[in-house]
């Protein structure tokens, strides 16, 4: 039986996708022609508050705190910045739209500092989890303003004397937010107590100066995720679901502000709404809680959205839109098993389109990586192509095969393809590969294959020729340097340590963390 509450939306023109319309009128004043542009207002971007019929297959409630309107004020990104990186794969669309940039043909990858977090070893129900980072372990990168500047050290934040303009931060298996200067490497704060186990992207708010991390694995109770002021590094607030329908309180999904209110997705299974303070203060708006065939998965996967449309997927392999409005469902998809790989978006002709592919953990030891192509405004598929994957049990861990890693858009001269890294566990000779697939047709343009197993996000940084190369790195410890074009190698260096962490991109740097103690700047000459 399904209870709704909801909120009613207003009348929706789907045409609007194409985006804005130049309207020309002609003006008499002194003889001139003045041509005005038409700004599209938020009800003609609203996409549709309707339910199709794959929908049908979740059972689902949306419990509202209150009565008030809750509405999407704009679509704008305001992640959509060049001088700070907020989010897990940089902004809404989570399309990893660094702006990496190289000059000419780059040959080398330099270390240019690294940077040591202690090594964790408080026993958990899962063991030691160390230092360094995990999955998916994406730093952020912020270049302050004075202003901004001001506001921190007025805060009582516990600065060092190496705190400057350019900040990375990044959260720590070993329980820990570190803060970088950019430019040395050395620590800019004091470390952040984050309580407990942190494998995921933190994320920093748009527009307030609040830092949003979610807990992976307890190291003591309660499990959850919470909000920190920056300026003062207090925590404001702490958040878990005594209502849930799966009781597991982790939040490895890196949230996203759009249209005024934070979202952020839970390992037990719910999409929350929450209005943000200053302070670190959140407040539950809305609540989606869901089930399949009587299950509620978890959702590992972060928030990818487009107008008032969310996209994740979960751990049984449902793939599902909300109406960010509502917080109802719009579509559903199955794909074929666990999808914590964050989807990704982009318009093409005018309309969005998803990329998103599954594991191989429920399927058993063989089975597909399950990649599609869906259109974003009602599920359908446009493409799918399957890969061979195998899961291996190693006696002390099982590693499942598929994509753990969010896909890489092509642009510049690979605007037609998408990467993505694949364990494929032997299935083929390789571990693991970056495989280059057609946007167009689904295709397979090229593999790389890997030494081991890769968690770990591909990155791009483009020439001044538009020609585009791929930065990557594996569970061996290597790091890569690929022309995306054709999947030749232009140079790789072995670092000697797990890469499950996600790589921040800024110009030609990149900042990326791994297993064990190590954070890591490169740059790519």
């Amino acid at each position: 039986m399904k209870k709704i509450i909801c909120l009613l939306m207003p009348a929706v023109v789907l045409a609007a996708c194409s985006g804005s319309r130049r309207d020309s009128r002609t003006v008499e004043a002194d003889s001139l022609t003045v041509d005005t542009v038409h700004v599209p207002t938020v009800e003609e971007l609203t996409l549709a508050d309707t339910a199709y019929a794959s929908a049908s297959a979740l059972s689902f409630v949306v419990e509202n705190a209150d009565s008030l309107p809750a509405l999407l004020t704009d679509y704008n990104d305001r992640y959509a910045r060049e001088d700070r990186v907020m989010t897990f794969r940089k902004n809404l669309l989570r399309n990893a739209d660094f702006g990496g940039r190289v000059g000419g043909t780059p040959t080398e990858i330099e270390v240019a500092w690294s940077y040591d977090t202690p090594y964790g070893r408080a026993e958990t129900r899962f063991g030691q989890w160390g230092g360094g980072t995990g999955w998916t372990g994406q730093p952020l990168y912020v270049h302050w303003t004075a202003e901004e500047m001001d506001s921190i050290k007025a805060g009582g934040a516990p600065l060092t004397a190496d705190f400057g303009a350019e900040e990375v931060m990044v959260g720590s298996l070993c329980g820990e937010a570190f803060f970088l200067n950019f430019l040395t490497g050395k620590p800019s704060r004091e470390p952040l107590d984050l309580h407990n186990v942190v494998k995921g992207t933190m994320s920093l708010d748009p527009e307030l100066m609040n830092l949003y991390v979610g807990q992976g694995v307890p190291k003591g109770e309660p499990l959850g995720c919470q909000a920190f002021d920056l300026r003062s590094h207090q925590r404001g607030c702490f958040f878990a679901d005594p209502k849930a329908w799966r009781g597991w309180q982790a939040f490895d999904s890196s949230p996203i502000v759009t249209g005024g209110y934070l979202f952020w997705p839970g390992e037990n299974g719910s999409l929350f709404k929450f209005r943000r303070q200053e302070g670190g203060q959140l407040q539950r708006v809305s609540t989606l809680r869901y089930r399949v065939n009587g299950a509620a998965p978890g959702i590992e996967s972060s928030l990818c959205v487009y107008r008032n449309y969310g996209f994740f997927g979960d751990n049984h392999g449902n793939i599902i839109c909300v109406n960010l409005n509502t917080m109802r469902p719009v579509w559903h998809v199955k794909n074929l098993d666990d999808s914590d790989g964050t989807i990704v978006c982009r318009e093409e002709d005018g309309l969005p389109y998803l990329y998103t592919a599954c594991e191989v953990d429920k399927q058993g030891t063989h089975g597909q990586c399950r990649f599609l192509k869906l259109n974003a405004l009602d599920g359908s598929i446009v493409w799918e192509r399957l890969i061979a994957c195998n899961r291996v049990d190693l006696g002390s861990k099982v590693l499942d095969g598929g994509m753990y890693s969010t896909p890489l858009l092509g642009r510049g001269d690979c605007e037609e393809m998408i990467f993505a890294n694949i364990c494929r566990n032997s299935a083929d000779p390789a571990r693991g590969q970056l495989t280059a697939i057609s946007t167009v047709d689904g295709s397979i343009r090229y593999t790389v294959g890997y030494g081991n197993f890769c968690w770990s996000s591909p990155v791009a940084l483009c020439n001044e020729k538009g020609e585009m190369f791929i930065f990557t790195a594996d569970a061996n410890g290597m790091v890569y340097l690929i022309r995306g074009t054709d999947g030749s190698i232009i140079c790789k260096k072995n670092m000697g340590a797990n890469f499950e962490s996600s790589p921040c991109v800024v110009g030609n740097s990149i900042v990326v963390g791994c297993r064990g103690t190590k954070i890591y700047k490169f740059t790519i000459k």
